[in-house]
């Protein structure tokens, strides 16, 4: 049964991913977390996806390219993008087509969380 909004968690480290999904767990939302994009889109959980977490660089498909994607597929998914190498382009590009936020990693948690609530106050899903 579900608790709440579902928040999709994109990271290839898993260490990280780990730490993420537990903060978020934590919260009381419904949390479902990939290693890679590719994982993410082959899940079909777009819809369902009040809040999209996803890191920056990641092989294959970067977390601006998935938001692309999505984008181009009618999904306005909420996404909050962390990083560990920060890079303003990236940055301006990700929040010109409507990034949530963007961290820098190591970040605060509580930065996050409140990412994560103002994400969800958008709505998320198919457009």
């Amino acid at each position: 049964m579900s608790k709440g909004p579902v928040v999709s968690i994109v990271e290839d480290d898993a260490a990280v991913r780990a730490a993420t999904e537990s903060l978020v767990k934590s919260l009381g939302f419904d949390v479902y977390a990939f290693a890679s994009a590719q994982e993410f889109l082959q899940s079909h959980r777009e819809a369902e996806t009040a809040c999209l977490i996803s890191d920056v660089q990641m092989p294959n498909m970067s977390g601006v390219e998935l938001q692309a994607d999505l984008a181009n597929r009618g999904f306005r998914i909420p996404t909050i993008f962390m990083t560990a190498f920060p890079n303003e382009s990236v940055r301006r590009r990700a929040m010109d087509a409507g990034a949530v936020g963007f961290l820098h990693k190591p970040f605060n948690g509580k930065a996050l969380i409140q990412f994560i609530y103002d994400a969800i106050g958008q709505g998320g899903g198919k457009a």
